[in-house]
C-alpha cells in the first residue's frame, strides 16, 4: 500500500447528524413533515389539540430547535425568548398515549424524509428519550 493510499484510508470524515439528514433543507423538511403528519393523522388528535390552529410558528420553532440539537446552527438557542425545552412542555398533560402519538408522527416523518438505517435508529432512540422525559403524568 502506498503512503497516499494509507493517508486516504486514515482520513475519517465526521459529519454531524445535521449534515447527515441534509443540512438546513433536510431539517426543515423533517419539521414540516412532522407537523403535516400530526395535522392529518386522526391518531394524533391528542397532541394536535395541544397546538394552535396555525402550525406555522411551531414548525419554525421545531426546525430551529432540531437545527442546533442535531449539530447545526443553534438557531433556537440564539432566540432571546427561547425557553428550556422541558419547561416549554411542562404545562401540557403528556402521558404514554401522547408520547406514542408524537413518536408515531416523528417516525413517519423520518421515514418520509428518507432518514434510514443507523441514522434512523440513532434519532429514534434520542427522540424516544426526549419524549419520555416530557411525560408529566402516568399512562393515559
Amino acid at each position: 500500500m502506498t503512503v497516499a493510499e494509507q493517508a486516504s484510508e486514515a482520513v475519517v470524515v465526521e459529519a454531524t447528524p445535521y449534515e447527515l439528514v441534509g443540512g438546513e433543507a433536510g431539517v426543515r423538511h423533517l419539521a414540516e413533515r412532522f407537523y403535516a403528519i400530526m395535522d392529518e393523522e386522526p391518531d394524533a388528535r391528542r397532541i394536535r389539540a395541544m397546538h394552535d390552529a396555525d402550525l406555522g410558528p411551531i414548525k419554525q420553532l421545531l426546525f430551529e430547535f432540531l437545527s442546533g440539537w442535531l449539530g447545526g446552527p443553534p438557531l433556537y438557542f440564539e432566540r432571546a425568548e427561547h425557553r428550556c425545552i422541558m419547561s416549554a412542555h411542562r404545562p401540557y398533560p403528556i402521558g404514554d398515549a401522547e408520547r406514542d402519538e408524537w413518536m408515531t408522527c416523528m417516525r413517519r416523518a423520518m421515514f418520509d424524509c428518507d432518514i434510514t438505517g443507523e441514522m434512523y435508529d440513532l434519532l429514534d432512540r434520542a427522540f424516544l428519550r426526549m419524549a419520555n422525559a416530557f411525560r408529566t403524568r402516568q399512562a393515559s
